[in-house]
């Protein structure tokens, strides 16, 4: 395993790390997630694996996911050995109040509590924005932030997808009042969709923000193990968010191309996918998923995995640009 900096912060991170998304209980919005006994064994595999960095939020499999999540940390590892990550914005399923969203002060200060009781610890180590929340003034949401923080709840602040102009407000915000700034951004990023590359990851570049992609094998299509034909999997038939944001002819051209390209190395598609991925500037730590055997071991493979610049570029040469996606 690889460790880095986050940011320009002094905590150290895999740079692998495991997105729980999968993990909890099959709900009627998460059908494809895997049950406590199910998930466990990828937890702790992960751990043995070096991999020290895991992210979840509130609203996995509502609610449930932080709760296995934690129980499974608990019983196989230290506190202090991971850093554990979780975010805030989208409401939560088991409740219809018209507050159990976004990023008001009332929400952010339940919501951490909550969060905090499910994980079964006092602290987490990143507490991330999940989206930006246009019906709350940001200082109101940066100065809640900050009260988290100087309470003792969390480490460090992250921040996911959002525009630049927005992050950058953030940040300025932050600065003039004397709050924590980002650490971190959750950008949308892969082979099929590269809109970051234009501001966003510069700008965490200049600032020193570290960088954590979220959908690096886009929703599993840059396995190579899916076509425009044949979708799978449960989540690939009931994924209506990655229905939204995947599934054009140029898609499966780069899926294409990456499945050559894996066929002439003899190295699977998935490590190449997140060689690439992990080969960018400001890269600090995919967030992977991981639901069948061998997912683990892809992503920790993929950091021995070099591209060269010609095989860099026949893959990203069918790349089309992209309307905005993933930032609602």
């Amino acid at each position: 395993m690889e460790y880095t900096r986050l940011g320009n912060t002094g905590m150290v991170v895999s740079r692998i790390c495991l997105g729980m998304m999968t993990y909890g209980k099959p709900t009627e919005r998460w059908p494809w997630a895997l049950n406590e006994e199910q998930s466990r064994p990828f937890i702790q595999k992960a751990l043995e694996s070096g991999i020290n960095f895991f992210d979840t939020a509130d609203t996995y499999t509502d609610g449930a996911s932080e709760e296995v999540t934690g129980r499974a940390l608990r019983d196989f590892a230290q506190r202090d050995a991971y850093v554990l990550a979780t975010k805030v914005f989208f409401p939560m399923s088991s409740s219809t109040g018209v507050n159990d969203k976004g990023l008001s002060r009332k929400r952010i200060m339940s919501a951490i509590d909550a969060s905090l009781k499910r994980l079964g610890t006092d602290y987490v180590d990143l507490y991330q924005i999940h989206r930006w929340d246009y019906n709350t003034p940001i200082e109101e949401t940066m100065e809640a932030l900050h009260d988290v923080v100087k309470a003792g709840k969390a480490r460090y602040l992250g921040a996911s997808s959002m525009y630049s102009w927005q992050f950058a407000k953030a940040q300025y915000t932050a600065e003039r009042h004397g709050w924590p700034r980002f650490v971190s951004m959750q950008p949308h990023y892969n082979l099929l969709y590269r809109e970051e590359e234009r501001e966003m990851i510069p700008f965490c570049l200049d600032q020193n923000v570290a960088v954590i992609p979220w959908s690096p094998l886009a929703r599993g299509l840059l396995t190579g193990k899916r076509s425009k034909e044949r979708n799978e999997t449960e989540r690939a038939r009931t994924d209506a968010f990655g229905k939204s944001l995947y599934g054009k002819d140029e898609d499966f051209g780069i899926v294409n191309r990456l499945h050559e390209l894996s066929e002439q190395k003899g190295i699977p598609a998935a490590q190449l996918a997140l060689a690439w991925v992990l080969g960018k500037p400001g890269i600090t730590a995919p967030i992977i998923g991981a639901s069948k055997p061998g997912h683990i071991e892809d992503a920790v493979a993929a950091l021995t995995v070099r591209l060269s610049p010609g095989e860099i570029t026949s893959l990203e040469a069918l790349y089309q640009p992209h309307p905005v996606l993933g930032f609602s």
